[in-house]
């Protein structure tokens, strides 16, 4: 009877210890399918020029942004408190940098310009910094880098020496209204936990282009001017010649663009004939404030420049801000449309203040209100105006 006892009992023992091995087996199995030792399972996602790369989404504590734009789109997604190294050109403190667009509102250095201004530098930085700085970038240690150097096996070779995830950013060619914006968005809120906040942002992009274009779709064709854009940033060769004939805020704006027989598309020079051959169909000009500083000593040296204008000569000139400056501003970019429709259709946006309008903008994007410290910027001339065409190049 004893016997039996003690060989259900070694029977009974033998069970708990096979199902404790198998359940340690499971918990194993399931450890090593979402991360050894807890951590977040990895997500393989494909960054904006291609590449696979593997991320822990939400993981992650020091960041560096790297290449013309990637602080801009990181500082509207993602925390800037996680950034462990900065550009020179993002730091306004320092005193050897890049500054060819210090005088240019730059919306993200002015409202987190005191957080880069304690980091650590990661590289030089501004539109000459072709090549990464991988010894920089490695002494600000960071966890994951986010670029805009769109060179695949550039980028490829880079992430292999940090041994941390590169991860590529871009616009596309309509910027702040491109598919390729949303989706870098929707990226940065992917790999850093912030969904919630990328898909908002995008729902304010689309609910203002909405906005624009419902307020002027049904303006009868006769009734729209012909309007001429010109000052458009080129790396920094711009003035009057430099225009575009598919300038994406016309159009969401529903504006007719006097320029329309280019061969190619994009921000690109006309000639001084073409300019003075259409100048008599020109009912307003729309000059971006980046090129002031190139067309002032222009006109200065010839004060009849644009006589052929019919814009100039009946003081139908605006100025837009600069949107371009070590790459696009992206809320700007969004703002000027919103001129352009005031310039061109007054009556349609006359409830439309454009420093309320800045402000809003800029706080959705930014976190807070902009409008007067933008507008103080030397290249801003004092903000969205109607140029005095008798004093203004003077």
């Amino acid at each position: 009877m004893k016997s039996k006892t003690i060989a259900a009992m070694v029977l009974a023992m033998s069970m708990v210890f096979t199902l404790v091995a198998c359940g340690n087996q499971q918990a194993a199995s399931s450890l090593e399918s979402s991360g050894k030792s807890g951590e977040p399972a990895g997500v393989t996602i494909t960054d904006m020029i291609g590449r696979e790369v593997t991320v822990l989404p939400g993981s992650y504590e020091r960041v560096v942004c790297i290449g013309a734009g990637a602080l801009r789109m990181y500082s509207y997604i993602g925390d800037t408190g996680l950034l462990s190294g900065v550009e020179d050109i993002d730091n306004m403190n320092l005193e050897e940098r890049p500054k060819m667009f210090d005088s240019v509102a730059r919306p993200y250095t002015i409202a987190y310009g005191d957080v880069f201004s304690k980091l650590d530098s990661c590289g030089v930085g501004g539109p000459n910094a072709q090549t990464a700085e991988a010894e920089k970038i490695l002494a600000c240690s960071p966890d994951i880098v986010i670029s805009e150097y769109e060179d695949v096996e550039k980028e490829d070779a880079l992430q292999e020496q940090l041994g941390v995830p590169v991860i590529t950013l871009k616009s596309g060619p309509d910027g702040v209204f491109d598919d390729a914006f949303a989706q870098s968005m929707a990226l940065l809120g992917e790999i850093f936990g912030k969904e919630e906040r990328a898909e908002q942002l995008a729902a304010f992009i689309d609910a203002q282009r909405a906005d624009i274009t419902e307020r002027t779709a049904g303006i009868r064709e006769e009734d729209r001017p012909n309007v001429y854009i010109c000052g458009l940033g080129n790396w920094g060769t711009t003035n009057h010649l430099m225009t575009a004939q598919d300038y994406i805020s016309f159009d969401i704006a529903n504006v007719r663009n006097v320029v329309t027989d280019l061969e190619a598309p994009g921000i690109q020079p006309i000639e001084e004939e073409k300019f003075v051959a259409l100048g008599g169909d020109m009912d307003i000009m729309i000059i971006d404030a980046a090129a002031v500083k190139n067309i002032a000593p222009l006109f200065q040296a010839d004060d009849t420049m644009f006589d052929a204008c019919k814009a100039w000569q009946e003081g139908e000139v605006y100025l837009q801000m600069a949107y371009n400056a070590y790459y696009t501003n992206y809320e700007t970019a969004l703002i000027n449309a919103w001129y352009i429709g005031k310039a061109v259709y007054p009556e349609a946006f006359a409830d439309i203040d454009m420093a309320a309008k800045t402000d809003e903008v800029t706080e959705m994007f930014l976190g807070r209100g902009l409008a007067e410290e933008i507008f103080a910027c030397p290249s801003s001339f004092g903000g969205y105006t109607k140029i005095d065409t008798a004093s203004f190049f003077q």
